[in-house]
């Protein structure tokens, strides 16, 4: 027998409602499903009014862009440590469940800091480049301009992103809380590679210390290869120069590397034959394994998924058709495919990935759902094309225990009841 198909042509492809992903790649979802998945209904459309506000003029220019006032929730969510030992320590997280596309807005991108945010004068700042080169060499933000300039999309994401899966008992938090320590921008600057060879790289050289200007003087070693391969000692964030939470007037950025290692106000590289042991790549950063010893310098970031909608606090307001919509990304790589699942992982369906999918940046994928009413498990899970494929949360406390926070590229699982309101749950 062939598969059951619904009543308006649409056709399952897996248990608990989901749909062929073709809705979305032949842009045919309001036409198969007659309106239905939109929540459109041609026989209840009226006259449309006259609002107060085509009636006389608006408001005046702004000299920079401000949301709407009816977007007031869309903001960052400010998560501080447990124990605050030092002013500005923390982390504030972006809205993911309110969002949609790939790009992170400036004003929404996360931020980290483990000092503060230091108010750097541009005019004054310099980086310096020494260490095993033949030519120490200092550059001012001013000079830093006058290099060719390149650009690329890339996601940023703190190692410790998504740690709250790791927890025995799953937390009362949202996309945000969880996972909210990724952000995806563009990214323009010089490749660092222009300004180590400008400075001729000693041949002892394997390893370069970044370190930044912020009163913890944060610092990572990265591999010499990774440095002359894409990194980028960047200038501007989506068009304009980067925040200040986020490095002004000058970062680094290492695609698909943890995100502390895209060193924030950046000051100072050196070139080092061997890692230099910081505190942010020593006591900080690594992954504990359940014999008590740990994993030092996993530097790429595994593949990953997430459904941003529906979600926590993004409830469904009634049966019928759904747009499960999500990001994915991997420090590897592309992202190759994203399967959804409605009913905990045993059936899985393939989702439509939305262009551009660019390698080391976040893709996003769209699957139509058509929700009974009934109790169901929502999630994603992702292949890089390195043939990495996310792994479910016991499989990686199988292998961790539950000691560890950094690299927690677990499924994630969202519950939904019969209400149409979802919660994190461990599935």
């Amino acid at each position: 027998m062939g598969k059951r198909r619904e009543p308006d042509g649409l056709e399952p492809v897996a248990g608990n409602g989901l749909l062929n992903r073709r809705l979305f790649l032949e842009r045919a979802l309001a036409a198969g499903a007659g309106g239905a998945a939109l929540s459109v209904s041609a026989a209840n459309a009226e006259p449309l009014t006259v609002p107060k506000w085509t009636l006389e003029p608006g408001a005046s220019f702004n000299p920079y862009g401000k949301p709407s006032k009816f977007e007031d929730k869309v903001v960052r969510q400010f998560a501080p440590p447990a124990n605050p030992a030092t002013q500005g320590v923390g982390s504030s997280r972006t809205p993911h469940h309110l969002l949609d596309g790939m790009i992170t807005p400036n004003s929404l991108h996360f931020e980290r800091s483990h000092g503060g945010v230091p108010d750097i004068d541009p005019a004054q700042h310099k980086i310096l480049i020494h260490g095993l080169v033949k030519r120490p060499l200092t550059f001012t933000i001013e000079s830093l301009m006058r290099y060719p300039m390149t650009s690329r999309i890339s996601f940023i994401e703190c190692g410790g992103n998504s740690g709250g899966l790791s927890a025995a008992q799953p937390a009362v938090l949202n996309v945000q809380g969880i996972h909210g320590l990724l952000s995806c921008a563009e990214w323009t600057g010089v490749k660092l590679s222009t300004l180590l060879d400008e400075a001729g790289i000693d041949p002892a050289a394997k390893w370069i210390l970044a370190e930044g200007a912020d009163s913890q003087s944060v610092s990572r070693s990265i591999p010499l290869a990774k440095a002359l391969d894409d990194v980028i000692v960047c200038l501007f964030q989506n068009g304009e120069r980067i925040r200040p939470e986020n490095g002004y007037p000058v970062r680094l950025l290492v695609p698909g590397y943890s995100g502390n290692m895209n060193i924030k106000w950046l000051r100072r590289i050196k070139l080092v034959s061997a890692p230099v042991m910081t505190k942010d790549e020593t006591s900080k950063y690594t992954i504990l394994l359940p014999t008590g010893k740990a994993w030092q310098f996993v530097l790429p970031l595994e593949v990953k998924s997430m459904i941003t909608r529906p979600s926590p606090g993004i409830n469904l307001g009634g049966q019928g058709y759904h747009e499960i919509s999500g990001l994915a990304w991997s420090g590897n790589g592309k992202i190759t495919k994203v399967e959804v699942s409605a009913d905990g992982g045993k059936s899985w369906a393939p989702a439509a990935l939305q262009e551009p999918i660019l390698s080391k940046a976040v893709t996003r994928f769209r699957a139509p759902w058509n929700w009974n009413g009934g109790p169901a498990v929502l999630q994603s899970r992702a292949t890089d094309d390195t043939g990495m494929v996310q792994p479910s949360r016991a499989q990686i406390i199988a292998e961790r225990g539950l000691r560890g926070q950094y690299h927690f590229n677990a499924i994630q699982s969202w519950a939904v009841d019969e209400k149409g309101v979802l919660a994190n749950v461990h599935a």
